[in-house]
């Protein structure tokens, strides 16, 4: 049930049949023992649409709240398989099509991109860790030679207080819970996760399947609204 809605909404984004789509929470587990075998939604819509357009599509995660907005580079993988497969191409992709979808859907002429490193203290010139300097800075430097107002590596620790996040419109991190963990914390009702690089409009909330809550009456509808105001605002 749950993926053949997916799939249907899909296809009637794709037909033009519908603006875009908002997405609740799946029970990736359960979907798992029936043989999904997509990390989660964002994965499978990318496939779904790569199958359209004849072309492999790069999905991007975004979630983007009242007070700020966060990238992240790497998805749904363990965190011991981040720096294997963080690469500088990556980086520049996923920064490539967050940079683009700002200006097209979004609305921002010049996005302003802030992107972390990986390690403590952006790895501190190369005593807490070589990725920030081997892969992350080699990718920033090609950014802003393309014109991409990018930079980093930035020290995490340093880029969610006020003054930081006035700097920039999104935060390019390089893996999940650094990006979600500020986004969260901050606007955890009001934070929506949109899907960049696609050719549809796709929204969701930005919590999970909170079983314990079914059926209570307690669940906070308040994300998925935020999703489908969105959603409709993109489309517009």
């Amino acid at each position: 049930g749950t993926i053949a809605a997916i799939d249907r909404a899909t296809g009637f984004a794709l037909d033009g049949r519908a603006s875009g789509i908002v997405t609740g929470p799946i029970d990736k587990k359960a979907l798992y023992d029936v043989g999904f075998r997509h990390p989660g939604h964002t994965e499978y819509l990318a496939e779904l649409c790569s199958r359209r357009v004849g072309s492999d599509l790069t999905p991007v995660m975004l979630l983007t709240g009242p007070e700020l907005s966060c990238v992240p580079v790497t998805i749904h993988i363990p965190l011991a398989e981040v720096p294997r497969q963080l690469t500088s191409e990556l980086i520049v992709t996923t920064c490539r099509i967050t940079a683009a979808d700002y200006r097209r859907r979004l609305g921002v002429a010049a996005p302003r991109l802030a992107v972390s490193g990986l390690n403590p203290h952006a790895g501190e010139k190369g005593a807490i860790g070589g990725e920030d300097e081997a892969v992350i800075r080699p990718a920033v430097e090609m950014l802003r030679a393309e014109g991409i107002d990018a930079v980093g590596p930035l020290p995490a620790d340093t880029m969610f207080h006020p003054p930081a996040r006035a700097r920039y419109d999104v935060a390019i991190c390089m893996y999940h819970d650094q990006a979600l963990i500020p986004a969260k914390t901050l606007a955890f009702d009001q934070t929506v996760n949109v899907t960049l690089g696609l050719p549809i409009i796709r929204t969701s909330v930005d919590h999970g399947t909170a079983l314990d809550l079914a059926g209570t009456g307690r669940a906070n509808p308040e994300s998925l609204a935020v999703a489908m105001q969105l959603a409709a605002e993109l489309a517009a």
